[in-house]
């Protein structure tokens, strides 16, 4: 498995791939690798020829008061996951190839997705999300592009991106991977102590809640909003940021949940922010 560290190497290590007629996969990821990730890179090694998986933690998609400087780094594990799924280059940009004249030098902004669920709380969020991702799929030229369905309101975004873009990439959603207790993975849960880690498992609790309320008939958004606000409220320590039944590509709110309906949560526990979803079916 190759590492570079340059946007050059990257777009000629592309170029020489589909010289040959090679299909690519670029799995974008801050790092700190976890069994999520690795079934990302599962998936793209299962329908591409090559696959490269990017380590940047972004400065551009954290707020003045988030926890950018902390966030969790650790390079040496995460090239060793990545070599054992399958990937053929790790790509680990500094903050200066990515962004040559200064971090705040050029956006791509989609103003209206981009204030819904996670941006309304953290504003400046996905236009630094949507401007990486950009630079990556215009450097590496992938044929696919894959997430997990945690982050679906980043997904939604992204698909909007590359379509009004008109980039060639497809973006490729793969199922949130949880624990056994059904904690969805996240790099940021290593913050959580013992005790937060338990109080976090409302999140998934809320989401089973309201997908069995869903197929047992109960399709007002208002109402499987409810229930899920009842059984998070049972955990004081968990401080809600939302609840939301959404249209998954548009992210509008609805009154009435139908198959294919995007219900998403998230929620303060102690100090760490959490999300979890699920696709109403």
């Amino acid at each position: 498995m190759d590492i570079i560290c340059t946007v050059e190497e990257l777009r000629q290590w592309s170029r020489n791939l589909r010289g040959q007629g090679k299909t690519i996969g670029l799995v974008p990821t801050m790092g700190a690798l976890h069994a999520g990730h690795a079934s990302l890179i599962r998936a793209a090694v299962a329908s591409c020829d090559a696959v490269a998986v990017s380590i940047f933690v972004n400065p551009t998609q954290f707020g003045p008061s988030e926890d950018y400087d902390r966030y969790p780094r650790s390079f040496e594990a995460d090239y060793v996951l990545a070599q054992v799924e399958g990937a053929d280059l790790v790509f680990t940009p500094s903050v200066e190839e990515l962004y040559p004249n200064g971090p705040g030098s050029t956006f791509v902004d989609l103003p209206a997705l981009s204030q819904r669920l996670d941006g309304h709380s953290r504003p400046g969020h996905f236009r630094g999300v949507t401007t990486v991702v950009a630079k990556l799929l215009i450097a590496a030229e992938p044929d696919s592009a894959f997430f997990g369905q945690k982050d679906a309101a980043q997904v939604a975004i992204l698909r909007r991106m590359v379509a009004d873009l008109r980039l060639a990439t497809e973006i490729v959603v793969c199922p949130i991977v949880r624990e056994l207790d059904g904690l969805a993975l996240s790099s940021r849960n290593q913050y959580l102590s013992p005790d937060e880690r338990a109080q976090a498992l409302t999140l998934s609790r809320a989401i089973h809640e309201v997908e069995m309320l869903f197929l047992t008939g109960e399709h007002h958004a208002a109402a499987l909003i409810a229930a899920a606000r009842q059984i998070l409220a049972a955990e004081p320590a968990v401080l809600v940021d939302y609840v939301e039944v959404v249209d998954w590509s548009t992210l509008e709110p609805l009154e009435e949940a139908t198959p294919g309906s995007l219900f998403a949560v998230a929620a303060w526990v102690g100090s760490t922010r959490l999300i979890d979803n699920t696709i109403l079916n």
